[in-house]
Parts: C-alpha cells; structure tokens; sequence
C-alpha cells in the first residue's frame, strides 16, 4: 500500500498539505480539497473503511488525515462512531464569520504593508484562474480558487499565525456556504478580489479594509438555513480517482 498515493504533475498553489509527499498529507490534501469545492456535505460519514478503499491505504493513514482535519474544525471524531464532517450549527457559522472578519481585517492591513509585487501577480493569476473556472462552468474549482485566494492573501500578510487561523476559517466558511447558501447561486467574488489587489497595490489601507468587509457582506448575504448542495456518498465525491486507471494523485491544490 505504500506506493498507492502519486504526487500530481500540475503545479501546486498556496499551504503546505501534501508537499513532503507522505499518504497521510495527499489524503488529507484530497478530503481538505473536496471540502473547499464543496463536493463532501455537512455531516457526511467519513469511514474509515471506505476511504482507504478509495485512497489505498491503511486506516492507520487515514485516521491521521482525520485527525489533522479536526484540528482545523472540519471534522469530528465521534468516540466509537466514527468520524464526520462538521455540520456547523446557527450559532456556530455566526462565531466563525465574526472571526473571519476580524482576520481578514488584520490580513489586508498587514497585506497593504507587506506584500509584493511577486504575491500581487500570484494572486492576480489566482483570480483569472477563478474567473475561468466559473465561466467553464467548473463551480468547485471556482470557489476552491477562491477560498485559496484568502490563503494567498495570509501569506502575503507575511505573518504566520494569521495564515494557520486563515486555513481553519476558510474551510470551515466552505462548510458553511455548502450547508447555508441561498438559491443564489451567481459568483462575483473575482470581480471584488481584482478591486482588492488594486486597492492593496495602491497601499490604501483603508480602502482595501473597506472592499474586504463589503466583501464579506456580500458572502454573508447569500446565507440562509434551507440548502444543501454537496454530497455525502464518498464515492461519487472521489469517482475521479477510482475512474482513472492509475492510483490517486495528490490533488491539484496543496491546501
């Protein structure tokens, strides 16, 4: 079972999941990237069984890959039940966007500071890549672009903390849009992160911390109690990797 796990040929992005290569990271990589494009639902089942099914591995790995996922507060581990994916309550999704704002705030005022011109081309490749992805139609890959947008952007802020807070926060709002998201489903976040690099480019501060709170507004809005939209069948989640011929690559963004 070893050698089940091989690294992808596409570049990688931001974060440090899967870059030393073990089975634990690319396990964890596929389980954190599919929450990110919402394909795994709030409250799905992740057994232990079927994921080393799909993954080729032992439990021994995929424990570890659970166990990192519930540091982060994206997984639970239920004592002699298994684990799940969190399923955040009402009050829950209030507390993580109220973090949320504050950290951003923190981000793009330390980002105003500190980044450069290399992070601001990063992250504006970041958002063209995104606005593909939405106009091929390709959703999850859209909103997992942007939430690593949000990544790109901790880094940039060139403060440590913040990017390992920013990495819990941002999976745990794709949890919460997948479980809360209105109807709604148009996208305009490209649109509002290309005003925010101009703003961070310009070194204005203080509009760049205005256009990240309407931002995050604009994501708060779009929330109600009715919709789910992710799946909880985790074979039709990962159907790309058991449909390949080859073993399951590490997935393409080293969240």
């Amino acid at each position: 079972m070893n050698e089940q796990l091989q690294p992808l040929k596409k570049p990688t992005r931001t974060g440090k999941a899967g870059r030393s290569g073990t089975q634990d990271d690319i396990v964890y990589a596929h389980i954190f990237e599919a929450i990110l494009e919402q394909r795994l639902a709030p409250g799905t089942k992740l057994s232990e069984e079927a994921l080393g099914e799909i993954f080729g591995v032992s439990r021994t790995i995929i424990r570890r890959a659970l166990s990192r996922l519930a540091h982060e507060g994206v997984v639970l581990l239920r004592p002699n039940r298994g684990a799940v994916v969190a399923s955040p309550s009402i009050d829950e999704a209030r507390q993580v966007f109220f973090a949320r704002r504050l950290v951003e705030k923190a981000i793009t005022e330390l980002a105003v500071e500190h980044a450069t011109a290399e992070d601001l081309a990063d992250l504006r490749k970041m958002v063209q890549d995104e606005r593909d992805s939405f106009s091929r139609g390709d959703r999850g890959a859209g909103i997992r672009l942007s939430g690593e947008f949000h990544l790109k952007l901790a880094e940039a802020a060139k403060n440590a903390p913040l990017i390992s807070f920013q990495r819990s926060l941002v999976s745990q709002t794709s949890l919460i849009i997948a479980q809360y998201e209105s109807g709604n489903r148009s996208h305009c976040s490209y649109d509002e992160h290309m005003q925010l690099i101009d703003a961070i480019e310009a070194r204005n501060g203080e509009l760049a911390v205005s256009l990240m709170m309407h931002h995050m507004d604009h994501i708060d809005s779009k929330l109600n109690l009715d919709e789910e939209s992710a799946s909880d069948d985790l074979h039709a989640v990962f159907s790309h990797l058991l449909q390949t011929k080859g073993k399951p690559a590490r997935p393409s963004a080293k969240l």
